[in-house]
């Protein structure tokens, strides 16, 4: 009997969207306002002119001009996530007055004065510095790669060079002058993607200028413009080359002149960083917060590292999108070499001989050559090695 031809499978659903365009939400749903619309017509980043008080274009690249966010599905089962390819994304008021907040000691939503640096060029600006300070308010300034320029420590024979994300000074007055007092770093983690989003940024453009007032309502209709040839994340990457950073920068709160470091970290590459570090638990403080670190340390009185694990609330109507901490911890660069290079390899190594381990996969394979020589190996010690 003829066997009936297999029935062709469905092709899968793409699993990597451009999730925001210009600071706003074009995945899983489409967030549209008048402002919106604006800001993607004009190729305006929404958070840069915040920051600077005037109107101001993405600064990416052509082929990922406006890109904020990816969305990835990884699996059927996977819960869908939002990854961070712009660290301007995270300058929002909201999030710069916490950082602040945390690292020079002034509760969320007080009344603090943040701006970059570059806006004390404006006489006026500098006229409200003065006043501000004179009425007791705090007062910040920050420089980063599009507001003023990184600053970094220079390099030396004995010790590398770094460049900080974000690098916040706050201004106090001595004898009636404004001075530079302590300074802080923000650190902010994105996710490298393979490939580029060349293609649905092209899709994106065409829709635009093909329907110009329709866009949203066609987006909508053509979620596919926003996944053409969009890779999925490095995720064996992000981990690796941040460490040494992370961990070096945790370090800078010994300087006297330094309040800390906060690192920003989306809860997506949080997860992800949970096999790197033994899947650690978090302590609560009792205060909001989370403590990290070593057995048998508690937190000192001065933290000298935060990691701020933030996500994307897509269910908010407003647009762009608000950022919500999801976990704010308390660390150290001790604490985190002791999870990454002792507790995760202990867990490593327990595994090399289990069921599914290494050396069982290495005994099949052998077997299958030469099956007496596969036979000889098992997870116990070698021959004249003491049983652990």
């Amino acid at each position: 009997m003829a066997r009936a031809p297999a029935r062709p499978r469905a092709p899968r659903p793409p699993s990597n969207h451009v999730s925001e365009w210009f600071g706003h939400r074009v995945y899983p749903e489409v967030r549209t306002s008048p402002q919106a619309l604006d800001d993607q017509h004009n190729r305006r980043c929404p958070f840069l002119t915040a920051a600077k008080g005037t109107v101001t274009e993405c600064t990416k690249a052509d082929n990922a001009k406006g890109v904020c966010t990816i969305s990835t599905k990884p699996g059927p089962r996977a819960p869908r996530q939002d990854w961070l390819v712009c660290p301007t994304r995270v300058l929002g008021p909201a999030m710069l007055n916490a950082f602040v907040g945390r690292l020079f000691g002034f509760a969320a939503g007080a009344p603090a004065f943040i701006i970059p640096g570059l806006r004390l060029s404006e006489a006026a600006t500098r006229t409200d510095v003065a006043t501000r300070l004179a009425a007791g308010e705090r007062v910040f300034i920050y420089f980063n790669r599009t507001l003023g320029g990184e600053l970094s420590i220079p390099g030396t024979d004995a010790s590398p060079e770094f460049s900080f994300d974000v690098t916040v000074f706050e201004i106090v007055l001595r004898d009636g002058h404004p001075n530079l007092d302590r300074f802080g770093v923000i650190e902010v983690q994105t996710m490298d993607f393979h490939g580029s989003y060349k293609h649905a940024v092209q899709n994106l453009r065409d829709g635009l200028r093909l329907f110009p007032t329709d866009f949203p309502n066609q987006l909508h209709a053509n979620q596919q413009w926003l996944s053409e040839h969009v890779e999925g994340p490095n995720i064996a990457n992000v981990f690796k080359r941040t460490f040494y950073q992370m961990m070096f920068k945790f370090q800078l709160g010994q300087h006297p002149r330094c309040a800390g470091c906060v690192l920003a970290i989306p809860v997506s590459v949080w997860n992800s960083w949970g096999p790197h570090l033994g899947n650690p638990t978090l302590t609560a403080h009792g205060d909001g917060t989370d403590d990290l670190f070593a057995p048998g340390t508690t937190r000192p009185a001065h933290v000298p590292a935060w990691i701020y694990v933030f996500g994307l609330d897509a269910d908010d109507a407003t647009t762009p999108s608000p950022l919500v901490a999801k976990n704010i911890i308390a660390t150290d660069a001790p604490a985190m070499g002791h999870y990454a290079l002792s507790v995760a390899p202990a867990n490593s190594l327990a595994s090399i001989g289990s069921e599914a381990g290494m050396l069982t996969l290495a005994r099949s394979r052998i077997s299958a050559l030469w099956p007496e020589l596969g036979a000889t190996l098992t997870a116990d010690p070698a021959p004249g090695t003491p049983a652990a």
